[in-house]
């Protein structure tokens, strides 16, 4: 199994909590994720995931004026997206748990 096929669906979760910190633009999220060990995550990947969560009301965008260019969309948590990340927090505890106890062959 590839690393992409992995990290489908983890990026939701994992993009929902770098918003919950701070309203933040694209480019400021791969830069994030790369710092947390992401690597080779674009904008380009993060966009479409970005547009999809804004359609299914997780997320509210803003577009505000840059000091470096362009204007930049800033993206926000709605209740929704915050309600989704705890589910995902919830979610991935219990996913985490159950392959640490494979791996480690700690049965319950």
């Amino acid at each position: 199994m590839s690393q992409t096929q992995m990290l489908k669906g983890i990026l939701d979760g994992c993009l929902l909590a770098i918003i919950k910190d701070a309203e933040c633009y694209g480019y400021e999220m791969a830069t994030k994720l790369n710092e947390y060990g992401f690597h080779n995550i674009s904008e380009g990947t993060i966009y479409p995931l970005l547009m999809r969560m804004q359609r299914e009301g997780l997320v509210n965008s803003v577009r505000k004026k840059s000091t470096a260019g362009p204007q930049r969309k800033y993206y926000s948590l709605t209740e929704e997206g915050e309600e989704s990340l705890n589910d995902f927090i919830r979610r991935w505890s219990d996913l985490n748990q159950s392959v640490n106890s494979i791996i480690n062959k700690e049965i319950k």
